[in-house]
């Protein structure tokens, strides 16, 4: 259900479409390890690391958990802390955990009113901080968050995400039933709530990767969803890999194997699926076509590359020059292409 605030952002969105087919994008010099330190630093606001400097310029928690390791590697402790206690401060006085949180502080979850990967990535944003003080100051919330999500998204009998709902996700314009990715966002939570001393773990009674496997592994790789329909995504086939709930050497391989079969990696890392392939979508998506079906994805692809360097340095390699090549080309790190790596727009949006 849109609300206001959705409305809000949508306009403001297209508003940004419409100066950028103006005035063009931002563009920043130097190379591209330089427009990259640049961007971090334009992103931080003095509260919180924005997830952009387009139309995200609000905190998205997933968004931030994919990349709150990298940014704790890379130095920037300070601001991952600071990001860490404004949204907490934000999500106890609306308690609740939501997708994001709008540049005038307000919470909200796209398409649906519940996100399954939310309080996972928020869970592992703050073990990685590592700032034991922020947990403890916030464990009557934090518990009550958890055990939320246990009675709303997991089938007690089965163990998997309900079925009979459909949450916000990743690839949120799409409909999936109980998907691959929502159920390893539910595994890495458990494993997760593990490392943390003092949140409770209603989770842990369950083998969530024997679960998994068992429903989602197919021919040599995950599954998208328990739809039946039988096509390669790639989020099913990062993820299992990038939380660490698989470590399988083997099954990596094959993984990556059927991602290049499908070509999701071209023409350059990295794709949700291919165009063949039949998606039941939001009426949203009328406004941005095939902006989750074949589009090229910047915040799932520097993922995916990670994982491949475990296995074929040599073409992770290959990837990386690829990035490089088009971040100094557009002067800038540009978040969606389409599928034949052309920075992606349509008659609303302007990635």
């Amino acid at each position: 259900m849109l609300r206001p605030v959705h409305l809000k952002e949508g306009f403001r969105m297209f508003g940004r479409n419409v100066r950028v087919r103006v005035k063009g994008f931002k563009q920043y010099e130097g190379n591209a390890n330089q427009i990259c330190k640049q961007i971090i630093k334009d992103c931080w606001n003095g509260a919180y690391l924005q997830v952009s400097n387009g139309h995200f310029c609000e905190f998205y928690t997933r968004d931030f958990g994919f990349c709150c390791e990298s940014l704790l590697n890379l130095g920037y402790k300070k601001e991952v802390d600071s990001t860490l206690r404004y949204v907490l401060s934000v999500f106890t006085k609306k308690d609740k955990v939501t997708v994001a949180i709008s540049p005038s502080g307000k919470v909200f979850n796209f398409p649906n009113y519940y996100a399954v990967d939310s309080l996972p990535c928020l869970m592992r944003s703050l073990r990685l901080n590592n700032n034991k003080y922020l947990v403890e100051n916030n464990l009557y919330f934090l518990n009550k968050r958890v055990n939320g999500f246990f009675d709303l998204v997991i089938d007690k009998d089965t163990g998997l995400v309900r079925r009979d709902r459909v949450f916000s996700s990743m690839k949120d314009y799409s409909k999936r039933s109980s998907s691959c990715y929502d159920n390893v966002m539910a595994a890495m939570l458990n494993n997760e709530l593990k490392r943390i001393k003092g949140i409770d773990n209603p989770l842990k009674d369950y083998n969530f990767k024997k679960i998994i496997k068992e429903n989602f592994w197919g021919d040599g790789y995950f599954m998208d969803d328990l739809s039946g329909k039988d096509y390669v995504a790639g989020d099913a086939n990062v993820f299992p890999f990038w939380t660490g709930v698989f470590n399988e050497t083997n099954m990596l391989k094959s993984c990556v194997k059927a991602i290049k079969e499908n070509e999701l990696d071209k023409p350059f890392p990295l794709k949700y699926t291919n165009t063949k392939t039949d998606l039941n979508y939001y009426f949203t998506g009328f406004f941005v076509k095939d902006y989750e079906r074949d589009s090229v994805w910047m915040h799932m692809g520097p993922l995916y590359v990670k994982l491949v360097k475990r296995i074929d340095k040599k073409k992770a390699n290959e990837y990386i020059q690829k990035y490089r090549k088009l971040i100094e080309k557009h002067k800038n790190f540009l978040e969606v292409f389409d599928k034949d790596g052309k920075p992606f727009k349509s008659s609303f949006y302007y990635t």
